[in-house]
Parts: C-alpha cells; sequence; structure tokens
C-alpha cells in the first residue's frame, strides 16, 4: 500500500517549522556544537533548500534569537488595565515561565552567542529596551527620565543576572525567585525617589500601591445583628 505524499508547506509554514527547530537545538546545545547538515537532516531536508530559507547558519541562529527575543516581549505584555503591582507580578511570571522553557537557549544566549555575534547582541539589546520602555509606561513615566531609565535598566540587568543563576541551579523556590525580583523593583523605585525629585511624587506613589497589595487581606467578617422579638400583645 502506497504511503501517501507529504503535504508540500507553504514558504512560511517551512520558514516557521524550521525557526521552531532552531529553538529546540539551540536549547539543547550551544550554537558552536551543532553545524548546518545537523539542522538539515533534523528537518528533514536538503541543506540547499535549508541555504534557500536562511543564506548561512549564523543567519539562521540570529533569526531564532529574533523569533525568541519577540516571544519574551509578547509573554511579559503588561495588561494596561491591571494595577502596577499586578502588572509587575504577572510580568515577572511570564518571564520566569519563559526561563523555565528555554533554560539552556536563554543561558547559551546571554553567556556566549551574544558575545560572538553582534547582530544578536543587538537584538537581545534592543528586548531589554523594550522592558525598559514598557516598565516606564506602566508607572506613569513614559517620558523616559534619565535617572529613572537608568535604574529601571539596572533591574533589568539584575533579573537577567537572577534567573540565570536559577535556571542553571534551580535550588531556589520558584515563587521565591518572583518574590525577590518583585522586591528588588521597590527598592530600586524607593532608590531613584530619594535621588530625584521631579519623579518621586509619582514613585513613591508605586511603591506605596505595591506594599498594599502585598498586606495579607483580613477576612471580612458580618456582624449578626440580635433581632428582638416582640412580646405578643395580651388579649
Amino acid at each position: 500500500m502506497r504511503s501517501r505524499p507529504r503535504a508540500r508547506l507553504s514558504v512560511d509554514e517551512r520558514r516557521t517549522q524550521l525557526l521552531d527547530l532552531g529553538r529546540r537545538l539551540f536549547n539543547a546545545r550551544p550554537y558552536d556544537a551543532i553545524s548546518i547538515d545537523e539542522i538539515a537532516a533534523a528537518a528533514g531536508i536538503s541543506k540547499g533548500l535549508l541555504y534557500h530559507y536562511f543564506p548561512s547558519k549564523r543567519q539562521f541562529y540570529v533569526e531564532v534569537v529574533r523569533v525568541g527575543a519577540e516571544h519574551v516581549q509578547r509573554l511579559t505584555a503588561v495588561r494596561p488595565e491591571l494595577a502596577p503591582a499586578a502588572q509587575l507580578r504577572e510580568s515577572i511570571d511570564s518571564f520566569l515561565t519563559y526561563v523555565e522553557k528555554n533554560a539552556a537557549a536563554y543561558g547559551h544566549l546571554l553567556r556566549s552567542g551574544v558575545g560572538t555575534d553582534p547582530e544578536a547582541s543587538a537584538i537581545v539589546e534592543g528586548t531589554r529596551r523594550a522592558m525598559v520602555d514598557q516598565v516606564l509606561r506602566s508607572i506613569g513615566l513614559a517620558d523616559g527620565r534619565p535617572l529613572v531609565r537608568l535604574v529601571i535598566r539596572g533591574w533589568v540587568g539584575f533579573s537577567e543576572g537572577v534567573t540565570l543563576e536559577w535556571a542553571d541551579r534551580r535550588d531556589v523556590p520558584r515563587r521565591d525567585v518572583l518574590k525577590l525580583l518583585a522586591t528588588a523593583f521597590e527598592t530600586t523605585l524607593t532608590a531613584a525617589a530619594t535621588i530625584d525629585p521631579r519623579s518621586a511624587p509619582i514613585l513613591n506613589q508605586v511603591v506605596a500601591a505595591i506594599r498594599q497589595s502585598e498586606k495579607p487581606k483580613r477576612p471580612t467578617t458580618t456582624r449578626r445583628v440580635p433581632t428582638v422579638r416582640k412580646k405578643a400583645a395580651a388579649s
């Protein structure tokens, strides 16, 4: 019995398939350990067809990085209807989910791949800037005041260092990492408020909202109002 011929993929479908394969390959091993022959064999296509979509292994890797960066930005995008504290926690939680699922590729990218490829470096740095801009918008300082932008960029770098170490060792509970990054953000804003008087009112307001959201809510108790029974009138 003849096997059915494979359905031909469109150009966009094939490209998406190859980029997904690249994400899985580079998540498992570093860039230098993977050959173009291995990529083509894993995709079940010839090297010639692979080169039709991506002129070189380097360009293939850069596109995998670009797609990954776009994915991170979509994952960590905040919902404007949420309060700043809720936006912060949701964004950090989504970022930790990405790191958990792509730990090896995340580590390879920030530790080695970026340093050897200027284009990949530019993509990663663009993602960092996008994260900083997103935070500034969420706290109501989209005008990008220099000192506030500086401290937010420092917090993004701190978050990268923490998540890299956490992805390698996994010896700290996820909830504690989330709390650490959220607390560091609060401390960062507090420090900025002491140095930048013009931004202090907004920053202090955001910090107060974060602290208020962290307070345990007291259970509401319903007071029972005693009912007074009227004595039946004597007949």
